[in-house]
């Protein structure tokens, strides 16, 4: 399969310069740049899918520039309903060294898989070591002279903001669309790399970067973007869980954005029939064929789960790796098999499980162990879910507030846990 045609057949095509997809395959430069703000210090699986899309591009012999934006990442891309909090020099650079390493990871995954394509080295860049030295009269020579008023006006974020009921938009986000299109420029200039993949909505200000290289290189560059994934039964930007991100990061890095590896092998495990297939494609590695094969064998017997199962290690395994998804599969048999007693797992064992679900004290009362793991949102719902039979204590519901003094597996709803050890 073309790279053209696997785009395609995984979903990663929506706004482009490109009139025909095939162009990419006999594409002359194979040089490509995707970047990430550090505004936070970790990725979600809405960044996944972009990445995702770079790797099959990697995948077929283009080589990738992976921009972290340090100096973009200061001023934070403009959202539509308002300013963004500005981040200090330190948070930035923490958040750039945290999500830099799952950018590599991701990215380079399945090298030394295939035999059909090669994979090109991994080019990391940060746009802070290009603007630190920069001067602002040289930028507003070189950059802000050959846009429009006009032009900027017209974006649509920007038309969000200043229209009516808009929050407003500050001159710092107003020139975000600026910079990143100078970095285009300057890796056009540096690198030769004339492909930027984004997002779709970041389709607008990347092609910046294609007007400051066709007005100042008198070349051209093009972009390719891929549709946001959405949730076609709620509607809602994917990614999203109770209003939480689902994190790419499995512990905590200072700020609490993280998803356990549990919980991030669950969050894929759950997902309905009717969105299976379209995110089998898009976040694993698996061929057309098996994909074909893996949902030919779920709508035969659809209550075994199979395409979910699937789904699940595929993209834990992109993530995670596969010792630490093989572990969690087994922890998963383990915990919903119908002839497990939680009250006869070993200490050794309750080791094991500790490595990839909560763990907390023994003589913790159960309200405090629901809220300080993150079960309940606080001791008051903590009481709401007891009250109701929501929570089991090694396999048995319990309805009263009570102390766990023994080592215990808790359990709330359906899938979540905690060890008391």
């Amino acid at each position: 399969m073309k790279l053209s045609e696997e785009l395609i057949y995984r979903g990663f095509m929506a706004e482009t310069t490109i009139e025909n997809p095939a162009d990419l395959d006999t594409r002359k430069s194979k040089k490509f740049y995707w970047g990430a703000d550090p505004s936070a210090d970790s990725l979600t699986i809405g960044n996944l899918a972009a990445l995702m899309m770079c790797a099959c591009f990697v995948r077929h012999g283009y080589q990738p520039y992976l921009l972290v934006g340090g100096a973009t990442g200061q001023i934070g891309d403009p959202k539509e309903n308002g300013e963004r909090d500005l981040k200090t020099l330190e948070e930035v650079n923490h958040n750039k060294q945290c999500i830099r390493e799952q950018i590599e990871r991701v990215i380079n995954v399945g090298d030394g898989n295939s035999k059909d394509f090669a994979t090109p080295g991994l080019t990391m860049v940060d746009n802070y070591d290009w603007f630190r030295g920069m001067n602002y009269l040289e930028f507003l020579r070189e950059v802000g002279k050959v846009f429009s008023m006009t032009q900027l006006l017209d974006r649509q974020f920007v038309q969000k903001r200043i229209g009516d009921g808009g929050a407003g938009i500050s001159y710092a986000e107003f020139s975000y669309t600026l910079i990143q299109g100078y970095d285009f420029l300057h890796l056009y200039r540096e690198y030769g790399v004339d492909l930027q993949l984004c997002g779709a909505d970041q389709y607008g200000n990347c092609t910046s970067g294609i007007h400051l290289i066709k007005r100042l290189e008198d070349a051209t560059a093009d972009v390719w973007s891929t549709p946001l994934v959405i949730d076609p039964v709620t509607g809602r930007k994917f990614g999203k869980s109770e209003g939480n991100a689902v994190w790419l990061a499995a512990s905590d890095n200072g700020s609490g954005n993280y998803t356990s590896i549990f919980d991030f092998y669950q969050f894929w495990l759950n997902q309905s029939d009717e969105l299976v297939e379209y995110l089998i494609k898009i976040y694993t590695l698996f061929s057309p064929e098996e994909i074909s094969e893996i949902l030919k064998r779920h709508f035969e017997t659809p209550e075994k789960r199979i395409a979910q199962r699937a789904l699940a290690r595929g993209v834990t395994e992109v993530v995670h790796g596969k010792d630490n998804t093989a572990a969690v599969e087994n922890l998963t048999e383990t915990l919903f098999n119908r002839d497990t007693d939680f009250g006869d797992f070993s200490e050794d064992e309750l080791t094991e499980f500790a490595a990839y679900l909560p763990v907390i004290s023994k003589g913790t009362a159960l309200v405090d162990i629901l809220a300080n793991t993150g079960l309940a949102e606080s001791k008051k719902k903590a009481r709401e879910f007891i009250a109701g039979g929501a929570i089991s204590v090694n396999g048995v519901k319990v309805t009263e507030e009570i102390d766990i003094d023994q080592t215990a597996i808790i359990k709330k709803g359906k899938n979540k846990f905690v060890i008391v050890k």
